[in-house]
């Protein structure tokens, strides 16, 4: 069995698609409008971007910044459209008012993605209690990976979390798979894959320009060497 580790990386069109691919990455997470940290693409972006690459594709969905769900008739519309057009994996998370998950929209967005493998994203780093949030999720179908920095302020103060949860991997409701982002550097990877930290999730870091210019491959390969090193 490979002990590759996966490396996605945020994608928002078919070039930043192709660039990551080329640099190395498994998989994409797809958005769009990362000033408010990333939503749901159109359909036809996913399209294009299906096009582009055959590398495994996440899409966003969330349609305002922020962690609380919204129009959640809209959010369903959205998820019912991306699959018609194929999608088959994404990326969600709400919470409520007082910190704990919003079971009622998660629940409702599952039940749309009718078995599809999914992300709990970083609404888990400002979740009120983390193990409770996974133990509340623990049963819903589909959910196979959340996305963390162990921390809202990033990789650097959650380091400690991260790796607390590594080591209960395979408990009940540590089943799932820890993607690490959130301020992720390439100096913080040692220390994550030696705790069994498998999986790595990457934006801004595979965009040496910035957010307004495209994902650059080498920058990709950087982080695809220092995973498989």
């Amino acid at each position: 069995m490979s002990n590759r580790a996966v490396l996605e990386v945020i994608a928002l069109d078919a070039e930043d698609a192709v660039a990551a691919q080329s640099g190395g990455a498994d998989r994409l997470e797809l958005v769009t409008d990362m000033a408010a940290d990333g939503l749901t693409p159109t359909r036809e972006t996913y399209a294009r971007i299906r096009e582009a690459v055959d590398i495994p594709l996440r899409v966003m969905l969330r349609l305002a910044d922020g962690f609380a769900a919204g129009d959640v008739e809209a959010l369903v519309r959205a998820a019912r459209e991306l699959r018609v057009e194929g999608a088959g994996e994404f990326v969600l998370g709400f919470l409520e008012e007082d910190g704990t998950p919003d079971l009622v929209t998660v629940e409702r967005l599952v039940a749309e993605l009718d078995g599809c493998r999914w992300t709990f994203h970083r609404a888990i780093d400002r979740s009120a209690d983390r193990d409770a949030l996974r133990k509340q999720l623990a049963d819903l179908p589909g959910l196979d990976t959340y996305l963390t920095a162990g921390s809202a302020a990033g990789v650097d103060e959650g380091l400690p979390i991260l790796l607390a949860e590594a080591a209960r991997r395979g408990e009940p409701a540590y089943e799932p798979q820890i993607l690490v982002g959130g301020g992720l550097r390439l100096d913080h990877v040692p220390v994550l894959r030696s705790a069994g930290v498998d999986a790595f999730h990457i934006g801004g870091a595979a965009r040496p320009g910035g957010w307004s210019a495209p994902v650059a491959a080498p920058a990709v390969r950087e982080w695809r060497e220092a995973l498989d090193a």
